[in-house]
């Protein structure tokens, strides 16, 4: 069974769809790649916390922990913002893309990121969550 089976869900994210990936390629870098990079790599340090407490935008790409989260959060994270569901004291500049973003557009952005993950970051991604 390939990795990818497990994505239409009816969720709406889909990073097989060419025009979904287009779209969300362009959000991405008018809306996101100011912090997360036009790679996908994220600021530099990423774990680290900076001099004011936030922590720096996390890679998007193989590299970072995006693929470790369900898509139904990281839409969540990006409508809501990441306050929402942090711990107490995470302190962070990602702020909620709600009335920024069209929850389509959320879900291009996502198919996007999706899309260039490796196939064996796919595979892995695929099975953890199904835990």
């Amino acid at each position: 069974m390939a990795a990818w089976v497990w994505w239409p869900r009816g969720y709406g994210i889909n990073p097989q769809d060419a025009r979904q990936v287009a779209l969300g390629y362009d959000l991405y870098n008018l809306h996101c790649a100011s912090c997360h990079g036009h790679d996908l790599k994220g600021e530099p340090n990423w774990q680290v916390p900076k001099a004011n407490g936030e922590l720096p935008a996390p890679p998007h790409d193989a590299s970072g922990h995006t693929w470790h989260h369900p898509e139904e959060q990281l839409f969540a994270i990006i409508k809501h913002g990441t306050a929402r569901f942090a711990p107490p004291g995470y302190k962070t500049a990602m702020q909620p893309y709600v009335g920024k973003l069209s929850d389509a557009e959320i879900k291009a952005v996502l198919s996007y990121i999706e899309s260039t993950w490796p196939p064996e970051i796919l595979e892995r991604r695929a099975a953890m969550l199904k835990h």
